[in-house]
């Protein structure tokens, strides 16, 4: 994307901590792999943290290294974009649980010389964003100009200010929720259930046979893919129509059990892609994260009691077919900000992508993140 020797580049950090996570344990050390792009100024006034989602990484403008495809977020990252390495020192790191070199179930436990397994503690979101102000101490930055996220993004954004009130400006959530609700968890669960009952998984200790549970992965995320999308997106894309097949005239099914439908090809391939790239015990302990995920909780019941330490500025934005975290969700938090007293602006946009819709083409997101940004530079 740059022959700018600045942009993306790939770091990895082992910090000594130890870090407490929420679940009591004291995790050392922290391994972190993270990404940079542009320079941090001489005031270290100008970074911004990015936060990826539940199957992202920090791989976020740059080309993934097991895929070759281009970073997850390169429509609002990069030159002349609304997050630009000319004018921002941009952070994106792997979260604590994940398996793209940060400290999770197929990192190396140091007592034993082996993988963690599901011995690897149980994490929670605020886990991943004290791993993140770790990372943030290393490289110098005291504080951040902004910290944006989409998804589970947008639950470390939001958690940022409410950890760590005097360490953010500004913060960007997108398609996003404070709490997950029974419906999230339940999904989760689901795909829970289809890795664990895989018999690859052999209760998480895979690693040594390098056979993992690639069956049931790709089950659970077949059925997380269909929460990202909108009815309207799904009919629109491949409604009841048919795989083409060499073998059979057109409209013609096959009484049986193979992909038959589009939509059954696009899901199945959805599945296998992903295993090439994804470990399943991560997957496992990140949506345990998100399912444990309720800021109201972790301050006294009362979700604006949250943002009442922090001066930061914040911005909010989803999209009307967005039936994973609806629109209700951001309103919920921005009644909050409002009862808080911390300033917000708040933007339904229209899309027929549904969740997925803040990872692909929206140039109104563009706008209102670059507007955003720029009001505070």
């Amino acid at each position: 994307m740059s022959d700018d020797p600045r942009f993306g580049l790939a770091r990895h950090v082992s910090l000594p901590g130890p870090l407490r996570l929420d679940g009591g344990v004291l995790l050392s050390p922290v391994e972190i792999a993270y990404e940079t792009y542009g320079t941090l100024n001489a005031d270290a006034s100008n970074a911004i943290l990015l936060c990826h989602a539940l199957t992202g990484d920090q791989h976020v403008a740059s080309a993934h290294p097991v895929t070759g495809k281009p970073g997850w977020w390169v429509r609002m990252v990069g030159p002349g974009k609304p997050i630009d390495p000319a004018r921002h020192f941009i952070v994106c790191a792997n979260v604590l649980g994940s398996c793209m070199g940060s400290s999770g179930p197929a990192t190396i436990n140091p007592a034993t010389g082996a993988p963690w397994g599901m011995s690897f503690p149980v994490i929670t979101i605020r886990d991943m964003v004290r791993a993140q102000a770790l990372l943030l101490d290393h490289l110098g930055i005291a504080t951040l100009h902004a910290v944006v996220g989409g998804s589970m993004g947008g639950m470390q954004a939001v958690s940022w200010p409410a950890t760590f009130p005097d360490r953010v400006r500004a913060a960007v959530v997108i398609a996003s929720t404070a709490r997950h609700t029974a419906q999230n968890i339940a999904f989760h669960e689901v795909g829970r259930q289809a890795v664990m009952a895989d018999p690859k998984w052999r209760g998480g200790a895979y690693y040594e046979a390098g056979d993992p549970p690639a069956a049931g992965l790709a089950v659970a995320r077949m059925a997380a893919h269909i929460t990202y999308l909108s009815e309207a997106g799904l009919t629109e894309k491949f409604g009841r129509r048919l795989q083409a097949r060499p073998d059979r005239p057109d409209g013609a099914i096959s009484f049986g059990f193979d992909a038959d439908f589009q939509i059954e090809s696009y899901l199945r391939h959805q599945g296998i892609s992903f295993v090439d790239r994804f470990d399943a015990n991560s997957y496992l302990y990140i949506t345990r994260a998100m399912d444990y995920f309720d800021l109201a909780g972790e301050h006294g019941g009362q979700l604006a009691n949250a943002f009442r330490a922090t001066k930061a500025r914040f911005c909010l934005v989803s999209f009307d077919t967005d039936w994973l975290y609806p629109t209700a969700e951001s309103r919920a938090i921005v009644h909050a900000l409002n009862a808080a007293g911390a300033p917000v602006s708040f933007v339904e946009l229209s899309s027929p992508y549904g969740h997925d819709a803040f990872l692909l083409e929206a140039p109104e997101m563009n706008r209102v993140v670059n507007g955003f940004l720029r009001a505070g530079e």
